[in-house]
């Protein structure tokens, strides 16, 4: 459906949270939930183009606290949230959402409504970086604290360019976050500058 709230930053409002408002389309979400409700996978992995962690914009204008953005999923944030409580009530196994189109790197703890931090985490989330648009990022951006105090589900982010890799075994799923200093340069150097790590059967995010 047309994306609610436009492309402007937005509360979660009347518009995200309408039931007949759908990113995924009624013959997605059916085909979706069902092979999720049939998988026997040990890890059922969900890669897409936009961020499900809900975090708030106000990361980089304090005036835009408490508002997000609606060109990701917290502009259809009835429909994310039902995908998350299917994920939860029917105990689908060690769910993972792969995530990309956002030229940033993120690893959220995603919970059915991630505004209550106090409710259980449901799946983890490792959003790649792009892997040369956008120039030179920064491992620390000037916003990241108000950011993680904003959105505690949030365990890491950074702006830099690279890419994931992901190393997936039956114990557990590792995501290596592998940064390039300086895309600009032919010989910028590697270097993998963070790790997370889901055990199976416990959801939830922890640095390797």
């Amino acid at each position: 459906s047309d994306q609610p709230n436009n492309d402007r930053a937005s509360p979660i409002n009347a518009a995200a949270l309408d039931p007949k408002a759908t990113m995924l389309g009624g013959r997605q979400k059916t085909w979706l939930k069902d092979g999720l409700s049939a998988s026997k996978a040990l890890w059922n992995v969900l890669a897409q183009q936009v961020m499900m962690g809900m975090a708030t914009v106000g990361r980089k204008d304090p005036k835009l606290e408490g508002t997000f953005s609606m060109d990701q999923w917290p502009g259809y944030a009835h429909e994310r949230m039902e995908l998350a409580r299917f994920l939860a009530e029917r105990k689908i196994a060690n769910p993972v959402v792969l995530t990309g189109d956002i030229h940033s790197n993120w690893v959220n703890d995603l919970r059915v409504d991630d505004r209550k931090p106090e409710s259980p985490v449901v799946a983890a989330e490792f959003v790649g970086t792009s892997i040369s648009s956008g120039g030179k990022g920064k491992e620390k951006p000037e916003y990241l604290d108000r950011l993680q105090s904003a959105n505690p589900f949030v365990k890491y982010h950074t702006t830099e360019r690279g890419y994931v890799r992901c190393r997936v075994t039956p114990a557990r799923w590792q995501s290596d976050y592998v940064m390039v200093d300086d895309v600009t340069k032919p010989d910028g150097k590697v270097t993998n500058r963070a790790s997370f790590v889901v055990e199976a059967g416990r959801p939830g995010v922890n640095r390797a």
